[in-house]
């Protein structure tokens, strides 16, 4: 798998970057987004080529605004002749009354979750389709299933998502392009840490396996994705420990 390339989008924490490190691990070579931690992602990259020998690319920017995406594309062209692997992990929440929120606010959310898999998507595509074959897997939430209270622009973006996922898999399957999501329940990251220890008591209840997923166990099965027979697509896989 030297010879592929991975595009990973919020690829300095979390999920993104416990990806990262796997398929960094299996030799894949890497290119990785960020938006605000630019020096994290810098040092991060290189211990990866340090530590696996792999090419890394480091893209800083706002994967929300589709001009950055574009320039992102053109300036890969150097590095790799296109995407293979396209893994749309960027992603904020908003928490709060859908009264209390601003026009703007909803549109970063929108733009960052959902707009970012368009733009994304459609700059990998004709690499894709020119190889006949590719996949995307995208980073979805159980919220997209059955939504949340005070989360609605965020739920509203990851069901956009899962529509889109089973959408655009009907429309790439000729191509042999497969297009998977995952719906991840609780993951213990950055984005879940603004809960008390009394409501991460109350989650792990909630949760029939009795805990918060792992970046690692997101990043093993976006790996297996990766990796995963071509008839195997079009799918939101659950990986939330029995919770929805």
């Amino acid at each position: 798998m030297k010879s592929s390339t991975v595009l990973i989008t919020g690829a300095s924490r979390g999920i993104g970057q416990a990806a990262a490190s796997a398929f960094a691990a299996r030799g894949y070579r890497l290119v990785l987004n960020c938006f605000h931690s630019k020096e994290k992602l810098e040092t991060f990259a290189e211990e990866l080529r340090r530590d696996y020998g792999v090419s890394v690319l480091t893209c800083c920017g706002d994967i929300g605004d589709y001009n950055f995406v574009c320039g992102l594309f053109n300036q890969m062209k150097q590095f790799a002749p296109g995407i293979d692997i396209l893994v749309n992990n960027a992603g904020i929440d908003y928490i709060g009354l859908l009264s209390d929120m601003t026009l703007k606010e909803w549109n970063h959310v929108i733009n960052t979750n959902l707009t970012s898999v368009f733009s994304c998507c459609k700059m990998a595509i004709p690499y894709m389709v020119s190889q006949k074959q590719g996949k995307i897997i995208n980073i979805s939430s159980a919220w997209g299933s059955v939504g949340a209270s005070c989360e609605a622009a965020y739920s509203a973006a990851k069901g956009g998502m899962n529509a889109l996922t089973k959408a655009l898999a009907k429309e790439l399957a000729p191509s042999n392009i497969q297009v998977n999501a995952i719906a991840c329940g609780v993951i213990d990251t950055d984005m879940n840490r603004c809960f008390s220890r009394e409501e991460r008591a109350a989650l792990n209840e909630e949760i029939p396996a009795g805990r918060f997923g792992s970046p690692k166990e997101a990043a093993h099965l976006i790996l297996q994705l990766a990796e995963s027979p071509s008839y195997l697509t079009g799918q939101i896989i659950g990986l939330d420990g029995g919770w929805i």
